[in-house]
This record gives C-alpha cells, structure tokens and sequence, in this order.
C-alpha cells in the first residue's frame, strides 16, 4: 500500500522498547496514525493515538477494525518468571507475533519490524534463544515485502517490575562499557531509547526484503 498518510500498529508499547518506540512514532510527522494494542487503558492522549483494548488470544477480532496499515512494529515480550510456564511464554514469544506477522501479509503492510534477541537461533540449546530463532524463521518464510529483525544485547532502561539478576548485570555491563569494542560492541549493553530509534528510522527507509540488525549496529 502506497501513501503519504502513513499507518502504525504497535504491540509491546507498554513494554521497556515498545514504550519509547510510541513516543517516537507519535512525535514522528512521517504517521498520521498510530494503533497501540494493549490489554488495559494507558491514559495516554494523543490526536494520532488510537489504542485498541485487546486479549491476545483473540487478535483476529481486535485487528478487524484497522482496515490499512503501513508499519507493523512487534514488541512483545516476556520473561519464564512472569510466564510462569513455556506454554504462557511461547505464546508471547511466538505465537502472538506470528498471528501479526501473517495478518500484516494479509493487509498488505509494508514493513514488519519485530525484537528478537542477540542469540536467536532455532538450534539453541537455551528455550528462550531458541523461541527467538523459531519465529525468526516462521516470519521470513511469510510472504511480506518488508521484515527487520532487530537483535539487542541487555537493555538497559527503568523497568516497573522488579528484576534482581538483570539489575546486577546492567550494573555490571555500565562499569565494564568501556571494555565492549570491535568484535565485542555487540554485546554492550544498549538503552531501549537507542533501539527504538533503530526499528523508526529502519522504517522510515522502507527497504524491502529481510535484514537482522544487531546490538552494535544500533549503538
């Protein structure tokens, strides 16, 4: 679908990406309209924001009302400690982005532009390295013009949940910064406002085919 009037769907916006990724995208002159899936009402207010209430096993039914989208952005995610189960996390992890990924081939979207993980891969001997190659995989078999994986290392950002293994580590990885150069930079520790600002200007150059960019790449 070619336009000047540019449509967004965001999923994940209340995440720690997802989050700076709206603000993005609502300050951004190049959308004129913005569909944040979410599960319960953010009070946020914007004239280019509309935010659709949704359970995520039965997307079909709250994507019905979008009739023409440019961008999708996924940005959903998870942990095993708030999944409380593979099944719950493989949902998230593979099954959500999945049904989105298909529905934007079926809107014919321009572009699919979803987080993964530095260590995707589908042979991984890790559950959550391994979801992340899987879906990698399921999405680049899917028949759209446009998909950019984005594969940050630790992000780094104020969370509302508490994550006292993941606080160590940013604390760790912001001391030892300086030692993350040349083949290393892709392991630094990155900022989720440096990723989001990658996955809107990835959009805005509106490439075609598939690309994966790492956590250097978007330092």
């Amino acid at each position: 679908m070619e336009s000047q009037f540019r449509v967004a769907v965001i999923a994940g916006s209340t995440g720690l990406v997802g989050a700076e990724l709206l603000t993005m995208l609502l300050e951004s002159e190049k959308y004129d309209k913005v569909y944040s899936l979410v599960r319960k009402p953010t009070g946020k207010q914007n004239p280019k924001l509309t935010e659709l209430l949704v359970d995520f096993d039965e997307l079909k039914n709250a994507l019905s009302s979008i009739t023409e989208v440019n961008d999708v952005f996924c940005c959903l995610g998870t942990t095993m400690k708030v999944a409380k189960s593979k099944e719950a996390f493989r949902k998230v992890e593979f099954l959500y982005p999945l049904f989105l990924a298909e529905w934007a081939v079926e809107k014919k979207a321009n572009q699919f532009l979803m987080i993964s993980a530095m260590g995707a891969n589908p042979n991984s001997s890790i559950y959550y390295n391994r979801i992340k190659g899987e879906i990698e995989n399921e999405i680049s078999a899917l028949s759209l013009s446009s998909i950019t994986f984005f594969r940050p290392s630790l992000l780094l950002g104020y969370r509302k949940e508490k994550r006292i293994g993941e606080k160590m580590a940013v604390t760790i990885f912001k001391a030892l910064s300086f030692l993350f150069v040349g083949l290393l930079k892709n392991y630094k520790g990155i900022e989720a406002s440096q990723v989001a600002k990658a996955m809107i200007e990835r959009a805005f150059k509106q490439k075609t085919g598939k690309e994966i960019i790492l956590s250097g790449q978007m330092l």
